[in-house]
């Protein structure tokens, strides 16, 4: 058997409301009201006030021109600003197109241009980063453009930027004169109307995640996706109106938006956020907040638990995490392989296996992501032939049910699903009889580090730009806490000399910080480098020269 229905039927769980962001809104202010839901520092959102913001906020939208269809951009930070913005895009049934914060300026260019985005909510910058500086460079003619008619030819759909704080350039309007204080000009019947005509197969959100080529791949989810997946996973989860739940995901990836935030709605918790994370005023936010959940990658829960206030941080309040060194003695497991992980990707808008983390399974169930999620279908492919592979046999992890996406921009439907609808992960792994699923990692050559996915070639290209490479060669290698590390074989020109810091800086300028790699091996000639016989590149030598250098 190759399909993971299991022993018993597992029957989803969908909310009783219409499957739409406008209805889940109201349905949660309806029912938490008053209780906390977003927290950043001194800033303090309730439930009432998030519907009433977003609703003022959609308001806003609708009398600038935005409605049902449009492409609107989203790049900024976690926080109460966020949320509010993408709710009132997505309650009026316009697309939220969701950036990096990350991003450089030829990725904003790239990414903009493929989303064909026609207005764009920003912050001017951020810890740091001249988000104003970055869209000026990433879209050429922006700077002297018209604020609300802006015309540049790399970027046709590009109509108008709305800014955030208090930098805001002569070619973009403040968020608040902008959007916010337009809200009057429309009545509350409009908003009614303008939620009323949106479906749960209309497309809600667009997620870049990177794929198995230099491009990106955009991710679009419906609105029915959105509100069902997350209220399902709660099944499997302990969220309640008492919980507190701190993440330092970005609500930009699938792992923020789907598993946290909209988790978070569904069940009536607080979600508390940070400028930044840093393991010193980490715990101390932990502590003071009385966070009850925590989500957030393995190399941070290591971070939290060595730095030297964590045995003095009160932490009792912690009773959930993916983290076992953050939760109480008595609650950690004994052999943390025998507890159910989850594997999820932004194409099924977040796990798609999944069990009760609490259970301590028997030692045949070692290792288990789960079994399908319920309202998904597993197969096991060779992924050469495409036959279903035995019980036991590893193989491609095909997956197919309803929190599926809808499909990538720019790309055929054929090209991404099967005939029949399934979707070809890219990983590998084994079904035992029970349909229990066995992760074995990426047949491809994406690199998952620390939950982000890099595409070895974008690295490469960027490292070849530079004019003292030759050639660049990006591979993953094994990290115990991240996953992998990306790293680096890069061959000089000749006559140049370059360290790997320096490389590291210049690749910096262009790609996000999770892309650059953590290790670079230099090498003076092409010949000191492992090849095939065919003339192409023998990676798996190059892997295992990295790995035995910096491993």
């Amino acid at each position: 058997m190759s399909r993971s229905e299991g022993p018993e039927v597992r029957t989803p769980s969908f909310p009783a409301y219409r499957h739409t962001v406008d209805a889940m809104i109201r349905h949660a202010a309806a029912t938490w009201g008053g209780r906390e839901f977003v927290v950043l520092g001194r800033q303090r959102l309730t439930y009432s006030d998030a519907e009433e913001r977003s609703a003022e906020f959609a308001r806003g939208l609708l009398a600038v021109g935005m409605g049902k269809g449009t492409r609107i951009g989203l790049l900024a930070p976690n926080g109460p600003d966020w949320v509010v913005a993408w709710l009132a895009i997505t309650r009026i049934g316009a697309v939220a197109v969701l950036y990096s914060t990350y991003a450089k300026a030829r990725e904003l260019g790239r990414d903009l241009r493929l989303a064909d985005v026609a207005c764009l909510l920003t912050v001017g910058g951020h810890l740091g980063n001249d988000y104003v500086a970055r869209l000026e460079e990433a879209v050429p003619g922006l700077d002297g453009s018209t604020p609300g008619r802006i015309e540049c030819p790399s970027h046709p759909s590009l109509g108008s930027v709305h800014v955030w704080g208090d930098r805001v350039p002569g070619w973009a309007t403040p968020v608040g004169a902008g959007i916010v204080d337009r809200a009057g000009d429309i009545p509350d019947g409009a908003l009614v109307a303008a939620e009323a005509d949106v479906d749960p197969a209309d497309p809600a959100v667009v997620i870049f995640t990177s794929g198995s080529t230099s491009d990106p791949k955009a991710v679009v989810h419906t609105q029915g996706t959105v509100v069902r997946h997350p209220h399902n996973l709660g099944q499997f989860r302990d969220l309640g109106p008492d919980s507190r739940m701190y993440t330092p995901m970005p609500l930009f990836w699938v792992g923020g938006l789907a598993y946290t935030l909209i988790g978070a709605i569904h069940a009536g918790s607080a979600v508390v956020f940070e400028e930044r994370f840093e393991p010193g005023a980490t715990l101390h936010l932990i502590g003071s907040e009385r966070i009850t959940h925590l989500t957030g990658w393995p190399h941070m829960g290591k971070a939290l638990a060595e730095h030297p206030d964590f045995a003095s941080t009160d932490l009792s309040s912690i009773r959930g995490s993916a983290l076992p060194d953050l939760l109480p003695p008595e609650s950690r497991p004994a052999d943390p392989e025998l507890r159910s992980n989850s594997l999820g990707m932004t194409e099924t808008f977040g796990p798609h296996s999944v069990e009760d983390r609490y259970v301590d399974w028997p030692e045949a169930k070692r290792g288990t992501y789960g079994r399908a999620v319920p309202g998904v279908e597993h197969r096991i492919v060779d992924p050469v032939t495409g036959e279903d592979l035995p019980v036991g046999e590893m193989g491609e992890v095909w997956v197919r049910g309803y929190p599926l996406m809808d499909g990538l921009l720019g790309i055929d439907h054929s090209e991404v699903f099967t005939a029949d609808g399934w979707l070809r992960t890219g990983d590998g792994g084994r079904l035992d009889e029970d349909g229990h699923l066995f992760f074995r990692g990426r047949l491809g050559e994406v690199i998952k580090s620390s939950g982000t996915n890099v595409t070895p070639r974008e690295v490469e290209l960027a490292l070849e730009e530079l004019p003292v490479v030759m050639h660049a060669f990006v591979l993953g290698i094994p990290h115990p806490d991240r996953g992998e590390d990306v790293a680096a074989a890069v061959v000089l020109r000749p006559d140049t000399e370059v360290g790997p810091d320096e490389l590291r800086a210049a690749v910096r300028q262009t790609l996000s910080t999770y892309k650059v790699p953590r290790h670079i091996a230099l090498f003076a000639t092409p010949g000191d480098m492992p090849w095939l016989e065919s003339g192409k590149i023998d990676r798996r030598a190059v892997q295992r020269l990295l790995v035995e250098e910096f491993g």
